[in-house]
């Protein structure tokens, strides 16, 4: 299998399992504002995700055009991150994983954007001005929830406590990539994730919020192997194609 096209199947399904994940909340946030930002937060990553599985379809040139990549594959064919599929729970744990996935898209794009693929270079800038404001966004409400009432705070611990084993998992490689690391298509997620790890902790300072201790992470993230919600999310997704195969608006 072309590297290329698993990592681009790699960047697309977390931005579409994300997205998707996110438009749940549609018509159900905490007040109009939110309400919007959050489901144009939604579309941002949905239309990422669109932009690189048009490109894996001109990389695959097998006939498969991103419909079919975004809607008609097998479960274990989707190479999202863990993280991406957790579900919302409460708005705390919304804002959780919004936050971390803004901090590790907001830095993968930033080392894409120098990438030695010029295509995967300009999805990847065109992107970034998108995931800055995510950042921005998400961390002001970790912050408003952490340092709000006891309430906001305990449920934004708790959700800390329940899924931030998952975050490591953002940063697992996929087939090939150490191939595209070494001609500077990709960079290297090992030196991301440390990234990573300084980001968060400079802002759980400033949030007032103590840094996860366990060092245990969940493994086997984008090796097809899955969380018991995706297949949930997958029959959803799937199921206008699945009865009505070909069908267009």
């Amino acid at each position: 299998m072309n590297p290329l096209y698993n990592y681009l199947l790699k960047l697309a399904d977390d931005s579409f399992i994300m997205g998707q994940r996110l438009s749940a909340w549609c018509g159900e946030g905490p007040y109009l504002e939110e309400d919007i930002a959050l489901t144009n937060i939604a579309l941002d990553e949905l239309g990422q995700a669109n932009n690189f599985y048009v490109y894996a379809s001109r990389v695959a040139d097998n006939g498969k055009n991103e419909d079919d990549l975004a809607f008609l594959r097998h479960e274990h064919e989707y190479v999202n991150a863990h993280w991406t599929e957790l579900p919302n729970e409460d708005y705390a744990q919304t804002i959780l994983k919004v936050y971390v996935f803004s901090v590790y898209q907001k830095l993968m794009y930033e080392a894409l954007s120098d990438s030695a693929d010029e295509e995967l270079s300009a999805i990847a800038q065109k992107s970034l001005k998108e995931v800055r404001y995510h950042y921005t966004h998400a961390a002001s409400w970790m912050k408003i929830f952490a340092q709000g009432t006891e309430e906001s705070r305990g449920r934004l611990i708790k959700a800390v406590d329940n899924i931030w084993e998952y975050t490591k998992g953002l940063f697992a490689k996929v087939e090939g990539e150490d191939d595209l690391i070494a001609l500077n298509v990709a960079p290297d997620v090992e030196a991301l994730y440390e990234n990573f790890v300084s980001v968060t902790t400079r802002d759980f300072q400033d949030f007032g919020l103590e840094y996860p201790a366990n060092p245990f992470m969940q493994p086997k993230s984008r090796t097809g192997y899955h969380t018991e919600y995706f297949g949930f999310m997958l029959c959803e997704l799937q199921y206008m194609q699945r009865a009505y195969p070909g069908c267009t608006w």
